[in-house]
C-alpha cells in the first residue's frame, strides 16, 4: 500500500532502485504491523499517518485475538480419566449387573462427578433393522470426589434392557454402551467432560474386577495402582439364569 501511495511520503528512505524502495516500504508495514517500529522510516502527510495508525491498530487486535484462541485451546481444561479397555456382567447383591470403571490418571481435583449411561442396540422391528438407544440406569449416578477410582454399575433388573441377554447374545447382537462423565475441575474452576464407549463384544460375561487400591504399609495413605483398572477374575453368575440360559451360556 505505501509503495502503491508513493514512497516520497515516506521518511528515511534513501535507495535509488525500485526493489529496493518497495523493500524498504514493506519492511515498514511489517514493523508498523507488529509495533516494533524502529524509527529509521517514518510516515509523512495525513494519509499515509492514517494508514500507519490503522495498520498499527490492526496489528495489536491481531495479535491479541491470537493469543486468546491459542491460550483457550491449549489451556482447556481436561478430565483426564482413564476407562477400563472391558465392561463386566459381574454378580451383584442376588442378581448381576453390568459394570465398568474409571479412574483420574493425572486430576485429581474432580468434584461433582456425574455419569450418564445409553445403550444402542441395531433391533428388528416390523421387519426392519432400527437403531434403537435406551438410558441405563446406574446404581450411583454422582459422586462428589473423584480421587480414586469409580465403578459405575448397571443392575440388570427385569427393567433393564440387559435383561435375560446370555453371553450368545453379546457376541452376536449389533450394539454398544455409551459413557458419558461430566465433572468440575477445581483447579481452573471449570466443567470438564469425558465419554468412552464399550460394544457389546467388549463385554465379558461372568467376571468381576480385582481391587486397585490398598492403604499403605504405615496406613498414612491410599494408594491407587492405575496398572491394576483393566484387571479382573472370573465369576460365577448361573445363579441369576434358569436351566435353559445356563445351558447355552
Amino acid at each position: 500500500i505505501y509503495y502503491l501511495i508513493g514512497v516520497e511520503h515516506l521518511n528515511g528512505i534513501n535507495s535509488a532502485s525500485e526493489w529496493g524502495k518497495f523493500g524498504s516500504a514493506y519492511f515498514f508495514s511489517a514493523q508498523t504491523f507488529t509495533t516494533v517500529g524502529y524509527g529509521h522510516i517514518s510516515p509523512q502527510g495525513f494519509l499515509t499517518s492514517s494508514i500507519a495508525a490503522a495498520e498499527a491498530l490492526t496489528g495489536l487486535l491481531s495479535f491479541a485475538i491470537a493469543t486468546g484462541l491459542f491460550y483457550g485451546r491449549f489451556s482447556k481444561p481436561t478430565a483426564y480419566l482413564k476407562f477400563s479397555e472391558n465392561a463386566l456382567i459381574a454378580p451383584y447383591k442376588d442378581i448381576t449387573a453390568l459394570m465398568f470403571r474409571l479412574a483420574p490418571y493425572k486430576n485429581t481435583t474432580l468434584t461433582d462427578a456425574e455419569a450418564r449411561v445409553t445403550l444402542g442396540m441395531v433391533i428388528e422391528e416390523n421387519g426392519k433393522m432400527v437403531n434403537r438407544f435406551f438410558p441405563l440406569e446406574l446404581e450411583f449416578e454422582r459422586a462428589n470426589l473423584l480421587s480414586l477410582n469409580w465403578t459405575i454399575v448397571h443392575p440388570i433388573t427385569e427393567n433393564s434392557p440387559l435383561y435375560n441377554f446370555t453371553r450368545e447374545d453379546f457376541a452376536s447382537i449389533n450394539g454398544e454402551i455409551f459413557v458419558f462423565i461430566k465433572a468440575f475441575d477445581d483447579m481452573f474452576s471449570n466443567t470438564v467432560v469425558d465419554r468412552s464407549s464399550y460394544t457389546l463384544k467388549e463385554v465379558v460375561f461372568g467376571a468381576r474386577f480385582e481391587p486397585m487400591y490398598h492403604r499403605s504399609p504405615a496406613g498414612e495413605k491410599t494408594i491407587l495402582e492405575m496398572e491394576k483398572l483393566n484387571s479382573y477374575r472370573e465369576a460365577d453368575i448361573s445363579f441369576a439364569f434358569t436351566s435353559s440360559q445356563i445351558a447355552s451360556n
